[in-house]
């Protein structure tokens, strides 16, 4: 197995141009609208939580350490970005994830000329309403689990250098999780499973995943994000993980 970690971005270029192609864009359009409603009320969000957590860092020094809120600054613009990305992520893969599901699938058999077995296409949909739902949550918790003592770095003054630089790796970690979930899950992959399979090419995912977190915070181009990122994980998965034996569940 490849474990190159610039082969991440190679990837997330590969789904940007596979979402382009005719039979998949029927496919693509759900998760694309959602996609551009939600990225609308993030903008907003990002300037609004940008402001209040400059506004409480500072709070916590005192006057004659004023001026280390410059020095601050580049925290403040991490955490601005990063915090309404991740709401994004929670909110906006939770409202599209059958789509999502359904789009892997698409996106599976245009690569491979084969559809999945079982119970597919449209007619499928609401059966994987339920499973994609559970997932999501699934992942909910274990990233509220490893995200909160995060986050308590991020508003300590002097930790949050650190914190910031943990979130950028926990992020990155994080979107290839979330992303991989799709095909993997397509084909019955549980989450534990999905994560032991991912580190056994832990920089490839990081890659990925660190390519996913950068991608959706260019703005208008963010919009295609998660119909890219889902096509780019599908890709990921038949030329990568598929082939490879499944690890034992940690």
């Amino acid at each position: 197995m490849n474990n190159n970690p610039l082969n991440g971005p190679k990837y997330l270029l590969r789904g940007i141009g596979i979402i382009a192609r005719p039979r998949l864009r029927r496919f693509v359009l759900i998760p694309l609208l959602i996609n551009m409603v939600l990225f609308a009320g993030l903008l907003w969000v990002m300037f609004l939580g940008m402001e209040w957590l400059a506004g409480e860092m500072g709070a916590w020094l005192p006057d004659w350490l004023d001026w280390l809120t410059y020095l601050l600054w580049p925290v403040y613009v991490i955490a601005g970005l990063l915090l309404p990305v991740f709401g994004f992520v929670v909110v906006g893969n939770l409202i599209a994830s059958p789509f999502n599901g359904l789009l892997a699938e698409a996106v599976e058999q245009e690569l491979t000329g084969r559809p999945i077995s079982g119970a597919s296409g449209w007619r499928a949909l609401a059966a994987e309403i339920g499973r994609t739902i559970r997932s999501e949550l699934r992942k909910l918790g274990y990233t509220a689990v490893r995200a909160i003592p995060i986050l308590i770095l991020l508003l300590i003054p002097g930790l949050n250098v650190i914190g910031s630089m943990l979130w950028l790796v926990f992020g990155a970690w994080l979107m290839a999780i979330q992303y991989a979930d799709y095909p993997m899950g397509n084909h019955g992959i549980s989450f534990p499973e999905q994560r032991a399979t991912l580190a056994r090419a832990r920089l490839l995912s990081m890659g990925f995943g660190g390519s996913v977190m950068f991608l959706m915070m260019i703005p208008l181009i963010n919009f295609i994000a998660m119909p890219a990122s889902v096509a780019a994980a599908t890709a990921l998965w038949v030329d990568e993980f598929s082939k490879s034996e499944l690890p034992p569940p940690d």
